[in-house]
């Protein structure tokens, strides 16, 4: 393969947030005089960021129409929701099984490791340090370091511009139709992660180059296919 540089997304490929976000969810829907929802309903909106994730449990489905919501109320509700999710933050969140070491073992073989998430960028540090990460990632985006954001290939881009890496010579990888449209966007190879979150939707449907159903899995076959 001759690849270079791993580009990660985060939430629903290297770490479970879902019990963290869903609490902050239900503690913004509690103070806006609203109906809560159980966690596996909020699963299904993660992983198009802060804004469509309040959008979505405002409206208390995925799809959310144009004119369901003014630019005021989705304001104000994601403010509260930030404010919840800052003091909740990293609490329930949990790495998947063989991230930790798969990761290090990537970075070990020579690998360059980026993270490019749909999760503001303000949430990240925090859960990179929780977890020791901090220094395994010459390259971390968030939602809201570009003006554009997943399944736009411009984060992708960005980080192989940046890192002085051809799209060839990178991988995206991840759980969600985001990640390998982003990385078919970028014209570099995906890998997806069916246990993520997809909004129901089989990872393959999207055609990935390789899909693994777990972390170990994935770390093996880079080791042992690339050049």
């Amino acid at each position: 393969m001759d690849k270079q540089l791993l580009i990660f997304d985060f939430d629903g490929t290297l770490i479970d947030s879902v019990p963290d976000l869903a609490d902050a969810v239900n503690a913004m829907l509690s103070t806006l005089g609203k109906d809560t929802y159980p966690i596996d309903t909020i699963r299904n909106w993660v992983g198009n960021g802060s804004r469509m994730l309040v959008a979505r449990a405002l409206v208390g489905k995925i799809e959310v129409l144009e004119d369901e919501l003014n630019t005021d109320t989705l304001d104000h509700a994601e403010a509260v929701f930030f404010a919840a999710y800052k003091d909740i933050s990293g609490s329930k969140t949990v790495a998947y099984p063989d991230v930790d070491d798969g990761l290090k073992q990537l970075k070990a073989a020579g690998y360059t490791l980026a993270l490019v998430t749909n999760k503001p960028i303000g949430f990240v540090p925090k859960i990179l340090q929780s977890f020791g990460w901090q220094e395994l990632f010459s390259a971390v985006l968030g939602g809201d370091s570009l003006p554009q954001k997943k399944p736009d290939a411009a984060p992708l881009l960005h980080v192989c511009q940046t890192l002085g890496v051809t799209p060839a010579q990178a991988i995206m990888i991840g759980d969600s139709r985001n990640d390998i449209l982003a990385g078919q966007n970028a014209g570099m190879d995906t890998l997806g992660l069916s246990y993520g979150y997809n909004y129901g939707q089989d990872i393959r449907k999207l055609n990935p180059t390789y899909v693994f159903d777990d972390f170990a899995a994935l770390v093996q076959w880079i080791l042992q296919n690339d050049a």
